[in-house]
Formats: C-alpha cells, sequence, structure tokens
C-alpha cells in the first residue's frame, strides 16, 4: 500500500497513524468467537421510541464500540451458511493494514465542510457495483480520467473547487429488493455484489462465499494504489489536459467541447507560468474514494482507532454512505455509522419526512460538525421538487449544517421494451435540473452530484447526444447490477452542471 494521501499529502503522525490498539479487549478483541456467533444471529431488541403518529423520533442507545450494532437488526446482510468460516476470514481482515488512514478522512472532511458553506461541488462518481471480471488497470484509469475530465469543466467552467470523490476501490455490495429471484421457474438466493456471490444463476454461484470479501480487499487495495500513483504522479496534471479525451469520445460533439476548453486550460496554464505561480499545485490532485457501508461484518473489521485522536475511523474508504433501504433508526447500520469519524452520506428518497431526517442527521452528527453530513437526495424530478423544499426548510430552520447532493440516477430507472434495465438520460437531466432549481429558490447550496457513470464505452443509459437508443442496448451492456452513463454522457451532464453553477454564483454576487 502506498503510504501517501491521494489529497497530495503523505502519512505523517499528524495525519493519523492507526493504533494497533484496535485488538485492546475493550474494543473490537472483546467480540471474541462466542460474541461473534451471537452478532451472525442478531438481536432484535431494540429500544425505539415512537411518536403518536407512529414514527420513530428517537432510539435509546448505549455506549459505542465498532460491534455495538450487533445489538440491532441488520438489514441486507447475506445468509452466510459456515459462520466458522466467515470468523476465519474476518480475523485475517482484521490483521490487514486499513486502505485508508484517518488522516485522509479528516482532509475529506474538512473539504466537505467548505462546500456546506457554498465554496465548493462535489463531485462523486464511479461504478454502480464494481466486479471482479472488470477489474482491470485500463478501467480504473478510464473512470478516473472521466472524473478528471469532468471536474475540469465544473472548475473552468464555473470557477468553483471540486471535491473529486470515486464509487471506486470498495463498492461492491448491493441492497437487493428481494432475497431471492426466479428465472424460468427456478428461484436461486439473489445477486448481492461479487463480494458475497456471483452472478451467475446456479445454485452453486449464488451461495455467500466468505472468501469473496478477502478477494475484495485485495482488489480494493490494488485500486487504491494505482489512483494514488495515477493522483500523485503526474497522470492527472492540467498540462496533460489534452490527453484526457478517450479515444471514442473525441469526435462527439462533447469531446469537441472538452478539446476546446483544454486548449483554453493551456492558454491559462502558459499564463500563470509567466506570472510566476509554482506550477507543482497544478500536477497532483486530491481524490477520496466511498461506498455504501452496507456488510457490517467487513466495515467492523476495518474499523481502526486513530492514535493522534484516540477517535475510530472506517478505514474501507474516506466516506462511506447509508442507503435508502438500510437507514431506519433502531437499525444496524445508523448505530455503526454515529460511532465512526469519517464523513458520512444519507440517501433519503420522498419517503423520507422532514422530522425524521432531523432525527438521523442528530444521531450521526450530534456535535453538528461541518462536514460530517451529506444528504444525497434521490426521488426522480417530479417528487423531488414536491418534497426537497420542505427538507431543506426544516434542516435550515434547525440549523443543520450538511452537504446536499443529488443522485438524479437510482429514482429513474425503467425496463426498455428490449428488457434491458435501463435509465433515460433526459429524466437524469431533468432530475439535476429540478435539484438546482430549488436550491436557487431556497438560497441554499447545491452541493454535489453522485453519478453511475464508467469510462467504458457502454450502452446502457438511453438518450444523450450520443443517441443511445433502445435498440443499442445490447451491443455494450457490460454492468453487473444497474446501467450507467459511459463518457460522453456523464460529459455532458458535467457542462449542464457548470452552467448552472456558474449562474448560481453569478446570482449570488449580485445579491
Amino acid at each position: 500500500m502506498a503510504s501517501s494521501t491521494m489529497a497530495a499529502r503523505g502519512l505523517t503522525a499528524n495525519n493519523g497513524v492507526l493504533s494497533s490498539r484496535m485488538q485492546k479487549p475493550s474494543a473490537l478483541r472483546a467480540r471474541a468467537m462466542p460474541a461473534r456467533r451471537g452478532a451472525l444471529a442478531l438481536s432484535r431488541t431494540t429500544k425505539c421510541v415512537m411518536s403518536p403518529d407512529k414514527k420513530q423520533t428517537e432510539v435509546e442507545r448505549g455506549e459505542w464500540s465498532p460491534s455495538s450494532w450487533t445489538k440491532y437488526e441488520a438489514k441486507q446482510q447475506p445468509k452466510w451458511p459456515k459462520e466458522e468460516q466467515l470468523h476465519a476470514v474476518l480475523e485475517e481482515i482484521e490483521r490487514y493494514p486499513p486502505l485508508v488512514f484517518a488522516g485522509e478522512a479528516r482532509n475529506l472532511k474538512e473539504k466537505l465542510a467548505q462546500v456546506s458553506m457554498g465554496k465548493g461541488f462535489v463531485l462523486q462518481g464511479g461504478d454502480c457495483a464494481e466486479s471482479f471480471a472488470e477489474f482491470k488497470a485500463d478501467n480504473i484509469r478510464d473512470t478516473f480520467r472521466v472524473i478528471l475530465q469532468m471536474s475540469a469543466v465544473l472548475m473552468y467552467g464555473s470557477g468553483t473547487p471540486v471535491v473529486k470523490i470515486g464509487r471506486m476501490a470498495g463498492q461492491f455490495a448491493k441492497p437487493r429488493s428481494a432475497d431471492t429471484e426466479i428465472i424460468d421457474g427456478v428461484e436461486l438466493p439473489s445477486y448481492r455484489g461479487d463480494n458475497i456471490n456471483c452472478d451467475k444463476f446456479t445454485s452453486a454461484a449464488r451461495i455467500p462465499d466468505p472468501t469473496r470479501l478477502i478477494r475484495a480487499y485485495n482488489q480494493s487495495a490494488a485500486t487504491l494504489n494505482l489512483l494514488r500513483g495515477f493522483s500523485m504522479g503526474g497522470y492527472a496534471s492540467l498540462e496533460r489536459v489534452q490527453k484526457w479525451n478517450l479515444n471514442f469520445v473525441k469526435d462527439t460533439e462533447q469531446g469537441e467541447r472538452f478539446k476546446e476548453l483544454a486548449s483554453q486550460l493551456d492558454e491559462a496554464m502558459l499564463f500563470l507560468k509567466a506570472c510566476g505561480v509554482d506550477e507543482s499545485i497544478t500536477r497532483s490532485t486530491e481524490f477520496f474514494t466511498s461506498h455504501e457501508a452496507l456488510l457490517l461484518h467487513y466495515e467492523q473489521a476495518l474499523t481502526r482507532l486513530d492514535s493522534t485522536t484516540d477517535t475510530w475511523y472506517g478505514c474501507s474508504a474516506h466516506l462511506l454512505w447509508i442507503g435508502e433501504r438500510t437507514r431506519q433508526l433502531d437499525c444496524a447500520h445508523i448505530e455503526y455509522m454515529r460511532g465512526i469519524e469519517n464523513p458520512i452520506g444519507i440517501k433519503i428518497s420522498d419517503k423520507c419526512d422532514p422530522d425524521e431526517l432531523i432525527t438521523l442527521i442528530d444521531t450521526i452528527n450530534p456535535t453538528n460538525t461541518p462536514g460530517k453530513i451529506m444528504i444525497i437526495v434521490r426521488m426522480g424530478a417530479e417528487k423531488l421538487r414536491e418534497n426537497l423544499p420542505g427538507l431543506i426548510k426544516a434542516v435550515e430552520a434547525a440549523g443543520k449544517i450538511v452537504v446536499w447532493q443529488c443522485d438524479p440516477m437510482h429514482a429513474n430507472t425503467v425496463k426498455a421494451k428490449s428488457g434491458y434495465k435501463t435509465r433515460q438520460f433526459d429524466r437524469i437531466r431533468d432530475e439535476l435540473r429540478a435539484f438546482f432549481d430549488v436550491h436557487d429558490e431556497m438560497g441554499t447550496h447545491a452541493g454535489g452530484v453522485h453519478l453511475e457513470m464508467t469510462g467504458q464505452d457502454v450502452t446502457e443509459c438511453v438518450g444523450g447526444e450520443v443517441e443511445v437508443k433502445d435498440s443499442d442496448l445490447h451491443e455494450r451492456y457490460h454492468t453487473h447490477c444497474d446501467p450507467r452513463l459511459n463518457a460522453s454522457q456523464a460529459l455532458e451532464l458535467a457542462f449542464l452542471i457548470a452552467s448552472r453553477l456558474r449562474k448560481s454564483r453569478t446570482s449570488t454576487k449580485v445579491a
């Protein structure tokens, strides 16, 4: 593992060397084999205070530890057939180095704090679900390159600092709407991600296999190593901006627009050099990783005590988020998240009411620390326009400091006539526009976008200026889970977002 942070800093004592004290009896080591057996069984006993209308308003909680989540119901967990094998795998992962470091997570939190004050924008993107089969250096490079292109468009087009976060190096597990699926009358366990089982529709392939967790850890470590090299080794230098265009994008309208922007950036770089500005600031970039913290046993095994602050960090990624299906106040995921110092994302749909959101924020961030909470809104354009204003009003009235981010993907998944699961580009664009419109009307900051996308030339989402049609989906439909934007479609959104950010910035100056 490279010890240099992707956030352009080396790992020093101040950056958070992670202590081996995770082994001490009062913490993780207290979870010996018998306790782990109890964790797998899961205690259903929770103390939840209910309001008269039956909505959860408060959950009585005791002292937090990395394993205190086992006292609560954990949803969306696989049914491991061999507990002893799972225990052995978890013990092995506990001995592994952290994938990320506490100082890196603190650095990200500081940057998100700036975004919460309207001084930046979060660009978060990557695969719906990483896979073992698609694990190739070129695929990692190409997705990273598209994120660099998008960030250049956003920064140059709007004058806004961009925080770059990848859905990479750990985004394997996926929540499912049902425990099983039926194909041609055959019922088998659902595919839950390559770190749990295989997507092949056979009985053997669908059995959860704990050894896949080790393979996922190793793939995450290798991905992080490559990303660190790209971020710090010159690949991300703005002097190379002309070389970021992917071959299959070059001749598209978005490729031409980026080429023009890159030429303007080159001219700006020459001007900065002439002014004597230190060129080193443009030769590296800050890049962070994230995933949905779905598999709590795995997250617990990578939870570490930071020796410089004596606080706990989830060291599987810089930012972890809770999904719409696992954010229940009386359940295990909230319990785990409230005890770690990482920045935390909370995905919400139109089902989330203002009181529930405030309670979620208070539970995870009782000290109202800036940069700690990112609210990831996924509703669809119409429901967003109807529901987001009330949520923003409640958060503002309660004085909560959050980053508001739009996920325009998950509420816009449909089944095409061809039978493929797809997303319509126009619907994705409409939800982004609605997100910016609402924040402009409320006088608040639209703080980020969360996209499922890839650097590959896929045909999974229909529409956009590249004109992917329903009849094209079969040509390059490679996703292991949900449909992703290709590079051209992602760049098209970046230009749209840049124009909206520029409009918002201009309106703020005028006001």
